[in-house]
């Protein structure tokens, strides 16, 4: 966890050290390149894994599952936070459901070895899985970018959505916790930062902003600002994931030379605005370059003034509210404080 590097563990060529990974408490990537990867070394993009055994033990924590309760999971992974939930409300009242065909075999054999039922479906997470409904608690297991109304259909009033959620802005996910209203419609507080990988259909494909730029800096409009790269945020700190939440729409990433020195970027997705800030250590004001119809820059220096001016609130004051039809209203402090953007 602290390099951020991946090895390599052989269950039949080191068995020891295979069991002593397994229960470390740190995520195990269990598959590469939606399955595409071969061989020993990591592959591209990690899409399946084992969670970090705190991070499934604090959500089912969160899920607050009881006797009788019916639940659905999206992401079947390996097969044991699925396991666990079987063990606990028994395998009837468990159905998780797995995009990867392989993977989700891989888990049905694992849960059967372990005296074991839930009933793991093959099949697209973002469609949940009606046949089972109405459930009391459904629980995500890959990062969302959006709350399919499937999910809010299927479960029923009072129940909970717990899944990591996020914008495009960042790759980062918060665990919000939904509670499901009888109009169909959902509500509830971001809990903490969590990290999950993203669902399959709502990873964000960077190549889209290739032809955002032809050339640089081409004919934008040209300022500056007082804004130092340090104060866009960091991995996990909650300024990136509040930014997001106030500049809906936009994609960001930043090229970081050092800790002062760097470009960050800024891609509008529903047009070809975009935006670039050049940083460098030691020089008081940054270059600003903005294009198009959309002030993506001026935006964020808007929401960070916000979130600056309101005392650098934490996670845990803002919330989500998803309509019935699945569109998303981020809040602060209680649902009907709305954010004045987006």
């Amino acid at each position: 966890m602290a390099t951020g590097r991946n090895v390599p563990i052989s269950r039949s060529d080191d068995p020891e050290e295979w069991e002593r990974a397994a229960y470390a408490n740190v995520p195990l990537v269990t598959q590469w390149d939606d399955g595409r990867h071969t061989g020993t070394q990591p592959g591209s993009v990690p899409t399946s894994s084992a969670s970090m055994p705190s991070v499934v033990v604090s959500m089912l924590r969160d899920l607050d599952v009881t006797d009788g309760m019916r639940v659905l999971e999206i992401g079947t992974g390996t097969g044991w936070n699925a396991g666990l939930l079987a063990h606990r409300l028994g395998g009837s009242n468990v159905v998780s459901v797995e995009i990867d065909a392989t993977v989700a075999e891989r888990a049905r054999a694992a849960l059967k070895r372990a005296g074991l039922s839930p009933e793991v479906i093959h099949g697209d997470g973002r469609a949940g899985w009606s046949a089972g409904a109405p459930y009391d608690r459904v629980i995500v297991t890959a990062g969302v970018r959006g709350i399919p109304s499937d999910w809010l259909e299927q479960t029923g009033p009072g129940g909970i959505i717990l899944a990591p959620w996020g914008t495009h802005y960042t790759d980062q996910d918060a665990l919000v916790r939904l509670s499901v209203r009888e109009d169909g419609s959902a509500s509830g507080p971001f809990l903490r930062m969590v990290e999950f990988m993203k669902l399959r259909d709502q990873r964000l494909d960077w190549s889209r902003f290739h032809d955002y730029v032809p050339e640089f800096p081409g004919e934008a409009d040209v300022s500056r600002t007082r804004i130092a790269l340090v104060d866009l945020g960091d991995r996990y700190e909650t300024v990136r994931f509040v930014t997001g939440l106030c500049v809906p729409g936009c994609a960001h990433v930043v090229n970081r030379s050092d800790e002062e020195t760097g470009k960050a970027w800024f891609f509008d997705l529903a047009s070809r605005s975009w935006a670039a800030v050049e940083f460098r250590s030691g020089t008081p004001d940054a270059v600003v370059y903005q294009s198009g119809p959309r002030r993506l820059w001026d935006e964020v220096e808007q929401a960070l003034a916000w979130w600056s001016d309101r005392g650098k609130p934490s996670l845990d004051r803002f919330g989500l509210t998803i309509a019935s039809d699945g569109t998303f209203h981020p809040w602060f402090e209680r649902p009907t404080q709305a954010l004045p953007f987006g």
